[in-house]
């Protein structure tokens, strides 16, 4: 059955990435995934947790806060702050991005500071979560290459770079990518968050008052893994349209690019 959009079972949807749009930042960027589109903003602050600083803990921290403005979804979203707390949602949701980027960041050669990646959605038509974490390493990325530039660190802490994209089971068909429309109606979904290598960081995934069998669950992983390619390679343009030092400086873009 044709998706509603028109693309194909494999296809992403369209993907943009738009750096250097918070100026005030230490690395931003404005994600697209069709419809869908977040910004990603990474804050230095040089400081640790106090919990670092009360176990004696090296290094420093990545952590992560994601917001979906009013205007994103069709009807008003209220702010958390009016509600007086963080909902359920935005609040695992940014624990994931924060469990997301630490995995690919060496926290020891990052020093005693905190690297804060906000992630605000401007408009939502699903997958606000993989957005988030695909940009938010852009923006992290950004960042950590600024430090190299300004000699606050000598060696790059990120290992390599992450991203994510849903995959499901839709009208009968294993789907890459899903918006809105699909993602609501899915009998499965998948969210599949992987290193730029094809290592699994997590899997969140569930049958939507449905089941699903191996052979949908190798399906979907199989097209998130094409996925994820397109993406890394998406990501490592963007951080160098950046205007960041050389690939000698962050052996991260050296390798995402050799594989594209």
């Amino acid at each position: 059955m044709p998706r509603p959009d028109g693309r194909e079972p494999d296809q992403l949807r369209p993907v943009s990435f738009v750096p250097n749009v918070a100026p005030h930042a230490a690395g931003s960027v404005l994600v697209s995934f069709g419809n869908t589109r977040v910004i990603c903003a990474a804050t230095v602050q040089e400081d640790v947790p106090r919990w670092m600083k009360a176990q004696g803990v090296p290094g420093g921290w990545v952590t992560a806060e994601y917001s979906m403005l009013p205007y994103s979804t069709h009807d008003r979203k209220t702010r958390d702050i009016a509600r007086g707390r963080l909902d359920g949602r935005s609040s695992e949701i940014q624990r994931l991005i924060g469990r997301s980027l630490r995995a690919v960041t060496d926290l020891k050669k990052l020093g005693p500071r905190t690297v804060w990646v906000d992630c605000d959605v401007l408009q939502a038509d699903g997958g606000t979560r993989t957005a988030s974490i695909t940009g938010g390493c852009v923006a992290l990325a950004i960042a950590l290459n600024g430090l190299i530039g300004t000699g606050g660190l000598t060696e790059f802490p990120l290992t390599q770079l992450v991203a994510a994209v849903s995959a499901g089971v839709w009208e009968g068909s294993p789907i890459l990518d899903l918006n809105y429309p699909e993602d609501r109606d899915a009998a499965v979904d998948f969210n599949v968050v992987m290193t730029e290598d094809h290592n699994f960081v997590e899997l969140q995934g569930s049958g939507e008052e449905n089941i699903f069998t191996g052979a949908e669950m190798e399906a979907m992983l199989t097209l998130a893994r094409t996925g994820i390619e397109e993406l890394v390679r998406k990501q490592s343009a963007a951080i160098l349209a950046a205007g960041q030092p050389s690939e000698e400086a962050s052996p991260v873009l050296g390798s995402s690019l050799k594989t594209s």
